[in-house]
């Protein structure tokens, strides 16, 4: 039995060659997701804050049908429902990209992500003072220069701490990729105690790897917020 658990383990660390492992699907998942989602969510997030309406509110309505809608039900959406659609069958393009299940859960995390990155970053920009904005427009920033030299690194500064939050709930939602038949740590996991039996050590692995990720996350998130977040910590009086 422990020859069996151990066989099927290595497939959540170590590649046999052919395959991905668990961990490097996860792995994949959570970095192509956050990448994207947070590029998209940049330029979303100004447009989140517009004055302009026919700019604010598709966006609005982007992130509260993503963030109102549980991802496991959006999955199912691209990966069951869009596929039952005539036209994308019959479009070549569509009909290969949602044929794969890991497309579709990317697609699925990428724009859950952008919805909830694209709010937290807004809120950031609102959050930048009024004072800054002021003294560029005093210098005659132009409005492309004001955005790019003086609000969005001042806001996605504020906006590490919520946002390393959003990366660590994304980690945890790769766990959804299975229902697609994607081979990620859940998926292995269950494999193994389909194989085994022994649902304790075959999800209790899965557990630690899954803790030994957010841990490097949040070191990797506590570094970047001491460096670029020191100025605005209270100082500690004695």
């Amino acid at each position: 039995m422990m020859d069996i658990l151990h066989q099927y383990g290595m497939s959540l660390l170590w590649s046999d060659g052919y395959r991905f492992t668990g961990l490097a699907v996860t792995l994949w998942l959570l970095v192509s997701s956050v990448v994207m989602g947070g590029l998209m969510a940049i330029p979303l997030a100004v447009g989140r804050v517009s004055s302009n309406r026919a700019i604010r509110l598709p966006i609005w309505l982007f992130t509260y049908v993503f963030r109102g809608t549980p991802l496991y039900v959006q999955l199912l959406v691209f990966y069951s429902g869009m596929y039952s659609l005539e036209i994308v069958r019959q479009t070549d393009f569509l009909n290969a990209f949602f044929r794969s299940g890991l497309n579709c859960t990317i697609l699925a995390l990428t724009l859950n992500t952008c919805a909830y990155t694209t709010e937290v970053f807004a809120g950031a920009i609102r959050a930048v003072p009024h004072g800054e904005i002021e003294a560029a427009n005093a210098y005659g920033f132009s409005r492309f220069k004001l955005y790019t030299c003086i609000i969005l690194p001042s806001a996605l500064r504020t906006a590490l701490p919520a946002y390393s939050n959003e990366v660590i709930l994304m980690l945890h939602s790769t766990s959804l990729a299975f229902t697609a038949t994607v081979p990620d740590i859940l998926k292995v996991a269950r494999d193994i105690n389909s194989a085994t039996y022994q649902p304790f050590y075959a999800f209790g692995i899965a557990a630690v790897i899954y803790l030994v990720i957010s841990f490097v996350l949040i070191s990797l998130f506590r570094k970047a917020e001491k460096r670029w977040l020191a100025h605005i910590k209270p100082q500690s009086s004695h």
